[in-house]
């Protein structure tokens, strides 16, 4: 038997009631919104976007009340974030605390940390990145070099974080740093700290893209001081905080809908009468949204149960990279290769766009590789 579980869950009648006040409120705060700003979807970094959502009461949807959250369920916050995607809502300033920090403050941080940045996140005030990757490293996390060596009152960080999405404009970041242990193995010593990325000895270089964008940032640590209420959980657990982490970024409607502008842009310029070809290609892409879409919400429901599903991420953020990555081959293999990314046609822009930007979509929250490692153990082949 595999050990996989993808349960079907039905949407309940609260979330379906959700997902009509949300496209009320897309399609009137987007309506004069460009298709190629949409086709950056969750990567595309806008304040006052993120703040006009926290005022709906949608940052934090399934936190606890005492934090400014709503209490409403996995599912509810699954059909949000399907509509905001669906959209090409610019949610980034707000996503990862949202997504992961926040969740991992709950479970792990101090009453202190919970109180004091819980309800910044949710007002749309504090935005948070990820500290993980590093040069030579990549996805492999447990070959973090970055030290946190301990002082008086905290600690003194050197080291550097690389691909950091949008950390130039964040205002805190959830760092992965080592720290000094006896114990042995390459998971050894690893910590995590809420680090105020204003601070000294910090320096913050964006990365311009292929695409023009500045979403990646170079995150230099040049004895850098964190204090000791900095410390996210015990030292040394890092490493099964991270790993826990991970299953709320890998398996959300993120991981299969970043190229849906040009789907939604070919199903145009194919128009209502496709021929047979396309109408081939395009019921085999709907079917593949279809069942990536059933896999991403059975997730869901385990996170809603209280379950920790790292296996299933990592297979429908394997899958859904693979096929959002297939989807400009697609349309090229329709209407030809010759875009380009400064045209007034809309399908000519988003295609010139996500053709450059797919390429990072098997990078962002784990490598194909690492990913299908681990899904290999989960089978019992390594």
């Amino acid at each position: 038997m595999l050990p996989f579980r993808f349960d079907y869950h039905d949407l309940p009648g609260e979330a379906l009631a959700l997902q009509g006040e949300v496209r009320a409120f897309l399609a009137e705060t987007l309506k004069d919104y460009p298709e190629v700003k949409r086709a950056r979807n969750w990567s595309r970094f806008d304040a006052d976007f993120s703040q006009k959502l926290a005022a709906q009461g949608w940052i934090g949807l399934t936190w606890p009340k005492q934090y400014g959250g709503q209490e409403r369920s996995a599912l509810e916050r699954y059909v949000l974030l399907e509509e905001l995607l669906s959209a090409g809502a610019p949610v980034a300033a707000h996503w990862i605390g949202d997504r992961q920090s926040g969740p991992l403050l709950l479970r792990f941080g101090t009453q202190e940390q919970r109180d004091t940045y819980l309800p910044k996140i949710v007002s749309g005030e504090a935005f948070f990145c990820i500290g993980m990757s590093e040069p030579d490293s990549g996805s492999d996390l447990a070959s973090v070099r970055t030290k946190a060596e301990p002082v008086d009152g905290g600690y003194v960080v050197n080291g550097t974080k690389l691909w950091t999405s949008n950390a130039w404009q964040c205002h805190f970041m959830i760092g992965l740093f080592r720290t000094p242990t006896q114990e042995e193995g390459r998971h050894a010593g690893l910590s995590q700290f809420l680090v105020d990325l204003s601070g000294d000895g910090i320096t913050r270089r964006p990365i311009t893209d292929q695409t023009g964008g500045r979403e990646f940032t170079e995150v230099v640590f040049e004895d850098a001081f964190v204090p000791a209420t900095a410390l996210v959980g015990k030292e040394g657990d890092g490493w099964g905080q991270v790993m826990s982490e991970l299953a709320f970024e890998r398996s959300g409607p993120e991981r299969y809908l970043s190229s849906l502008r040009l789907v939604l842009k070919t199903m145009d310029r194919i128009g209502p009468d496709p021929t047979e070809e396309q109408a081939v290609v395009i019921g085999r892409i709907i079917a593949q949204l279809y069942t990536m879409r059933r896999m991403s919400l059975s997730v869901a429901g385990m996170l809603e149960a209280g379950e920790n599903p790292n296996l299933e991420a990592a297979v429908v953020k394997d899958l859904g990279a693979v096929f959002e990555q297939g989807i400009p081959q697609i349309a090229h293999d329709l209407f030809g290769d010759d875009v380009d990314p400064d045209s007034d046609d809309d399908f000519e822009a988003v295609m010139a766009y996500l053709t450059q930007g797919s390429v990072s979509f098997s990078l962002r929250g784990g490598t194909r590789e690492i990913l299908r490692g681990i899904i290999a153990r989960g089978l019992g082949l390594r």
